[in-house]
């Protein structure tokens, strides 16, 4: 089955009246906006890819082909900000940055083993202006891994302006020369966390 825009759109409003309700008692980041871009992206990740994602993974997830029922069932226990599904290749991370590396391994291992495959790293903004991320894409284009990043760039740390908290106009994934650097914009209609009417934290 192909993945709309109205059926993630669908699944996140699911999440988000779960959450409002109380039914999911642990917190959740929730998606919105760049739907098209990311089936775009997804149109080229294989199901034998490696996906490494970061809190805000829902989308990457049913994008990957994971099946909603298992997806929901992980979100309404707890780990929505963490979802690992190791039987279809797919990582995620709420610890900001930390998962970048780890996908850079991964990538250098399947250069090593000549396999066809590729690994896709997914990071918000304000993740790659960190160290980690600026060490981890210098490192994959040096040695030319087969790892896609993908920037989600919506100009935000959690409530704070990210051109603004470096005070430039462009951030240093703008000014990329490694082809495999990916990026698209997008704004929310959900906060930073939670759904926006029940409070979490």
């Amino acid at each position: 089955m192909a993945i709309t825009k109205e059926f993630l759109i669908e699944f996140e409003k699911q999440v988000a009246d779960l959450f409002n309700s109380g039914k999911i008692r642990a917190p959740v980041h929730l998606s919105s906006g760049g739907e098209a871009e990311l089936i775009d992206i997804f149109s080229r990740v294989s199901p034998s890819d490696y996906v490494f994602s970061t809190w805000r993974s829902h989308y990457h997830a049913l994008l990957k082909g994971i099946p909603q029922a298992k997806i929901l069932e992980k979100i309404i226990s707890g780990n929505s900000i963490s979802l690992n599904f190791p039987e279809y290749n797919f990582f995620s991370s709420a610890i900001v940055g930390t998962h970048i590396p780890v996908a850079v391994g991964v990538a250098y291992a399947l250069k090593t083993n000549s396999s066809n495959n590729s690994v896709w790293c997914f990071m918000g903004d304000m993740a790659s202006e960190t160290g980690i991320a600026h060490t981890s894409i210098k490192y994959a284009a040096r040695y030319n891994l087969p790892i896609t990043f993908i920037i989600e760039d919506n100009n935000l740390s959690v409530c704070t302006d990210t051109r603004k908290v470096w005070n430039t106009p462009t951030l240093s994934y703008q000014n990329s020369t490694f082809a495999n650097v990916l990026s698209y914009r997008y704004q929310s209609e959900y906060p930073h966390a939670g759904a926006g009417i029940r409070v979490q934290f």
